[in-house]
């Protein structure tokens, strides 16, 4: 920083003695200090000033609107990782229905021209090649090659995925939506029913248990997007046929590299190491268990789980890389119908971006989480990757009277639909949900758990009309919500009367 402050100065310094003389020697000095200057990049700081300063005025944070030197800055802190994604235009992502080949052929035969002064060939820079997307991923030294690739034809964006914005946030280390805590519910918290599982107050606010007179999701896949899914309780794996739950599958897969090296590529497993995935695939389909435990909203859906982060936080080249990959292989899959995010970040991330349409062109119907506050989001409007137009936002809001966002719960324009889960004035009071654990329970908020609960109702609608479309799903759960035909600024269409919408 002070080799910085000294550039600066002399650049200043530069700029007075200019200002009174045309000496050519002047003029040389100037140029070579805004070289100098611009060869330092920017300090981690600086660049996640730039990024909140963006987030914080409810703008969305785009790589694509950086200058070249904001861009190589966080490639340098990255891993000098550089994600490509090419194409004719902006809806030419995908290989199948593209011929964009030339393109990265000839954006390959650039970078090795640039980086290092050509020093250097296709297999020292081509890290890898995406199998169903316009995409690559290349490692760079040189501001130069930013600077080139952002004047060339054929690049849907640019982004520095290696860069983990998280790092450098000092307020920023939470568990990131992680644990495994166990909690004694409160009875009033919960009813049982047959033939001994317990029902969240929450899903009453929306008329679930009623709805199971009509339907319990059977023969829908739900696809949930995680941390993975806990080998330590039974109810979600040998016994997720159990009690008023039967005939249907449980699957676990592990899209996350968890390692240092983004030239790492084994998976570490399908477990959930976090605690987070498995509280969400419980709200969605825990067995109507005859255990006293929670159950879920589709409890005779099929499950199939991803591992694909670490944690909520979609920040790093092998989060982001692991949630595309299991998007790919869910929009791929027949028996799924719906795929459950809740995750996000407040950066867009290009490749998400990509297999979210990509799954979205292959009729599945996608909800993500519009945003739970932390310590270091709280000034952040609806996060990534709930803002796309192809993604089904939802948050998460009190029982009060009046429509009140939950404690931590994020809104805004992009918001499509609500959840009550949690006690007007008692933030921890909110959904019960299985435990980690076997024989253990828990209680779980925010928009995470609206999102989960949304997607089980939209189960038990496709269940209801398995003939139907995602377009006819969706329009029935608008139609069964508050404040439809209107849409609310702030909370979209509202809270849904699941029994309205499967009837």
């Amino acid at each position: 920083m002070k080799k910085l402050n000294l550039r600066l100065a002399v650049l200043v310094a530069a700029f007075s003695v200019i200002s009174c003389s045309n000496d050519p020697a002047i003029e040389t000095l100037e140029e070579n200090s805004v070289v100098t200057l611009q060869k330092t990049p920017l300090t981690p700081t600086q660049i996640n000033a730039k990024i909140n300063e963006t987030v914080s005025s409810r703008e969305r944070f785009e790589w694509t609107n950086m200058d070249a030197h904001t861009i190589w800055s966080a490639t340098v802190h990255g891993d000098q990782i550089l994600t490509i994604g090419y194409g004719s235009d902006d809806n030419d992502f995908n290989k199948e229905n593209s011929n964009a080949e030339n393109i990265k052929n000839r954006l390959l035969q650039r970078i090795v021209a640039v980086e290092g002064n050509g020093q250097k060939a296709t297999k020292d820079v081509l890290l890898e090649e995406d199998d169903k997307l316009n995409i690559i991923d290349v490692k760079i030294e040189d501001l130069e090659t930013v600077i080139d690739l952002l004047s060339q034809k054929g690049i849907r964006y640019i982004e520095p995925t290696g860069y983990r914005y998280l790092d450098h946030e000092v307020t920023a280390k939470s568990g990131a939506g992680c644990g495994y805590e166990t909690a004694t519910l409160n009875s009033a918290d919960y009813t049982t029913v047959a033939p001994g599982a317990k029902v969240s107050w929450t899903f009453y606010e929306h008329n679930i248990p009623a709805a199971w007179s009509y339907s319990t999701g059977s023969g829908v896949g739900i696809g949930v997007i995680d941390t993975g899914l806990t080998p330590n309780n039974s109810l979600m794996n040998g016994s997720f046929n159990d009690g008023y739950s039967s005939g249907r599958y449980v699957q676990k897969y592990g899209t996350f590299v968890d390692s240092f090296w983004p030239w790492s590529t084994s998976t570490d497993g399908p477990n959930d190491k976090c605690g987070h995935g498995t509280s969400m695939t419980a709200v969605a389909t825990a067995p109507r268990n005859n255990n006293g435990m929670p159950v879920g909203v589709a409890y005779n859906s099929n499950l199939i789980s991803y591992r694909g982060t670490k944690n909520v936080l979609l920040d790093g080249y092998h989060e982001q890389k692991g949630v595309a990959n299991a998007l790919k292989a869910l929009g791929n899959r027949s028996d799924v119908k719906i795929i459950s995010m809740s995750i996000g970040h407040i950066i867009s991330v290009g490749r998400i971006k990509d297999a979210v349409r990509y799954a979205n062109n292959r009729g599945k119907l996608i909800f993500a989480a519009g945003g739970t506050s932390t310590t270091f989001t709280n000034f952040v409007g609806v996060i990534f990757p709930a803002w796309m137009d192809e993604t089904v936002a939802v948050t998460g809001v009190t029982d009060a009277s009046y429509y009140k966002e939950c404690d931590v719960c994020h809104k805004g324009g992009d918001i499509d639909f609500t959840v009550v889960m949690q006690r007007h004035g008692n933030g921890s009071r909110t959904t019960p949900v299985l435990s980690y654990y076997n024989g253990q329970t828990d209680y779980v908020g925010g928009s995470s758990v609206a999102t989960a609960t949304t997607a089980g109702i939209a189960a038990l609608v496709w269940s209801r009309h398995p003939g139907w479309s995602k377009t006819q799903v969706l329009n029935r759960l608008k139609q069964s919500a508050d404040f439809y035909p209107s849409k609310n600024s702030q909370y979209g269409y509202g809270n849904i009367d699941a029994l309205q919408a499967v009837q």
